[in-house]
């Protein structure tokens, strides 16, 4: 199996954090986009420099999923550590793909040495703070961790940041459907007011039993709405609870659907999928079942009616619509109109959004769109709105920090001026990140011009350390320099190169520092 471009440089980029001294790294590529080819060829490298590895995963079909693409991507056989397998019986084998339920037992771990892993691989890495991976990682302490998930977000707020050192490399959904790895997404509203209000909250998201009762009334309309968009799809719907998934089955029946149910009590569940992919049924009702570990290219709608405050889970449910198939021009993901007052729940808008602000924007434009609406475009244009709102409030605070008598440029100016919004809204994540600023990092800034009392962690100081010296490779205007050009009334200056800058500050230095005439400040450029 050869690497796609992105896999290749997701292996190089995993293997550049090693050499950096960062261990415990992270690996984001979105579902269907082959993050097990990734982390084999990952597994293959370490195996050639003489390692152990050991790969994690909190359920069988991940495991056996693993163990065949190991297989298949690198010719290697993996052991397994699963219940009575133990990986012990085959210490030839340099590769183990273990569950994590089995191995996380104390009497277990200790029939392993604390070094006898020497690159642990976590699959689905959003669950990795959980206690039982700790048992785990605290046992082999000493081992490289690569953590894989298609996001590193997770409902109950635990900061991945306490397990992983760095973000070794993310791959997009966006940019995975601009590059043609993943089918776009069109969201679609449906006018069904659904109320939440009542439903509590436990460990970050929403209680099942609670979402059912809430969701219960509304089930026979929903069926019936799903007549008007999904006739022709293959699609699946996700429900909380198996009792709620075999009633909308039932529902779906009754309303001319070909509709089957699956969970993990149905001893016919292979062949009701196999059924389900050769189109046997147009509909697939599961209690989150296939949120992971189960491909099928042809699903072409997805239904989410277990409404979650977690990013992860739900791009794990829409991601079993993205893959390619012959044929498919679309997902289409169904939503509702989710009445919380107390909470916020995923919409197709925290698909890509960065933020609140910008999933707010979006949902308002997908819920006005006549039809359904791409979250591409949708976050195109609700973008516009949000940067324009964005400058506007920054204008005022911009304005009065060029009017500061200081010598040394304030970080927002500096960012702002060079148009690097993702350091504006740069978020330290990992550990060594949420530190303060060291002394060295505050010396060096302030030598390049930046005010660094004005840098609140060592993340963001090595971000601007990063970006200066990148700029002054590229020959482009220093802080200084945009520190006093735009005192003057520049705009931007931080686009201008190092040369133009220094010869309009000559300039203006010649006409005793005063700006010359015929020169419009706001409308200048070099």
């Amino acid at each position: 199996m050869e690497l796609r471009p992105y896999q290749k440089a997701a292996v190089q980029a995993v293997e550049e954090e090693g050499h950096k001294g960062r261990n415990k790294t992270l690996l984001v590529l979105p579902t269907g986009c082959g993050k097990t080819l990734a982390f084999a060829q990952i597994a293959k490298d370490c195996v050639n420099d003489g390692e152990r590895v050991l790969v994690l995963a909190h359920r069988g079909e991940l495991l056996e999923q693993a163990s065949d693409k190991i297989y298949k991507m690198t010719g290697l056989k993996a052991a397994l550590e699963k219940a009575e397998h133990s990986c012990l019986e085959h210490p030839f084998q340099r590769v183990v793909v273990g569950s994590v339920q089995t191995l996380m037992r104390e009497r277990r771990l200790d029939l392993f040495n604390e070094d006898y892993f020497t690159t642990i691989i976590i699959d689905e890495a959003h669950h990795a703070v959980s206690r039982s991976y700790l048992n785990i990682l605290e046992h082999f302490y000493d081992a490289k961790v690569l953590g894989v998930t298609a996001t590193a977000d997770r409902a109950d707020m635990k900061d991945l940041g306490s397990v992983f050192d760095s973000l070794a490399y993310e791959y997009t959904l966006p940019q995975a459907i601009k590059d043609g790895y993943l089918c776009p997404i069109k969201a679609q509203t449906i006018p069904l007011h659904i109320d939440l209000s009542g439903v509590r909250v436990t460990a970050g998201d929403f209680q099942l039993g609670d979402i059912d009762t809430a969701l219960d009334p509304y089930l026979e309309q929903i069926a019936a709405e799903m007549k008007n968009y999904c006739k022709g799809r293959r699609t699946v719907v996700f429900l909380p609870l198996v009792k709620t998934s075999q009633k909308f089955c039932e529902l779906l029946c009754a309303n001319g659907f070909r509709a089957a149910e699956v969970n993990g009590e149905s001893a016919d569940r292979a062949e009701v999928l196999h059924d389900f992919e050769c189109g046997k049924y147009d509909v697939l009702c599961n209690s989150m079942l296939l949120t992971e570990g189960w491909d099928c290219p042809p699903v072409d709608c997805i239904v989410v009616l277990r409404p979650t405050k977690s990013r992860a889970l739900y791009s794990q449910m829409v991601g079993r619509g993205t893959r390619l198939y012959p044929g498919k021009k679309e997902l289409l993901l169904l939503d509702f109109l989710w009445m919380s007052e107390k909470h916020e729940l995923c919409r197709p808008a925290h698909l890509l959004a960065k933020d609140k602000a910008l999933a707010d924007a979006m949902t308002k434009r997908i819920e006005d769109a006549d039809g359904a609406m791409d979250i591409e475009e949708a976050e195109h244009e609700a973008e516009q709105d949000v940067v324009r709102e964005r400058e506007e409030a920054l204008a005022k605070e911009l304005d009065a920090m060029k009017r500061r008598k200081r010598k040394l440029v304030d970080p927002l100016q500096f960012e702002m001026s060079i148009q690097a919004e993702d350091l504006a809204n740069y978020t330290p994540s990992f550990g060594w990140e949420l530190m303060p600023a060291s002394d060295s990092q505050k010396k060096f800034l302030e030598s390049r011009g930046i005010y660094a009392d004005g840098i609140e962690s060592a993340g963001k100081a090595s971000q601007l350390i990063d970006r200066l010296k990148k700029r002054q490779e590229l020959g482009l205007a220093t802080p200084k320099q945009i520190r006093f050009l735009e005192g003057k009334g520049f705009q931007h200056v931080g686009t201008w190169d190092f040369e133009a800058a220094k010869k309009m500050i000559a300039r203006i230095s010649f006409n005793g520092w005063r700006v010359p005439a015929g020169v419009d400040p706001w409308k200048y450029e070099p």
